[in-house]
């Protein structure tokens, strides 16, 4: 089973020539003067570009201020509501971490009695046990 790509019943159509329509149309003879002509207009879009730029920022500077104000204002009361849920949760911690020693004490002294227990266990079994 082969795929063929190509129809060998249809003739081959021709390549589409090239569209020179937007060829240059600048005057070719001075090079010197085309040269300087478009340094001069990049000067000139680079001054206007820089003056776009100034105007924005002239602008906007107002509204950034602004922007900054309410940031900070809103940062101002999530740290008031925050602070009493911090304060909370210390007590909360606080408390957790005092019931977590004491338990801890309790059984570090429990498994202390155990022990000591076994031990007394495994003396008294080895001196009941008949010498042989």
């Amino acid at each position: 089973m082969t795929d063929e790509t190509t129809n060998p019943t249809t003739p081959e159509t021709p390549a589409p020539e090239a569209d020179e329509t937007f060829a240059w149309t600048g005057d070719e003879s001075n090079g010197a003067t085309a040269e300087a002509g478009s340094t001069s207009g990049g000067r000139e879009w680079l001054t206007q570009l820089q003056s776009m730029i100034e105007n924005i920022a002239e602008q906007a500077g107002p509204t950034l201020r602004q922007i900054s104000a309410k940031a900070a204002e809103l940062a101002a009361v999530a740290g008031e509501k925050a602070g009493p849920v911090a304060a909370r949760a210390a007590e909360m911690t606080a408390e957790a971490g005092t019931k977590l020693a004491e338990r801890s004490r309790d059984l570090a002294a429990e498994l202390r009695r155990d022990q000591a227990a076994r031990e007394k266990t495994a003396e008294t079994k080895s001196e009941d046990a008949p010498e042989a």
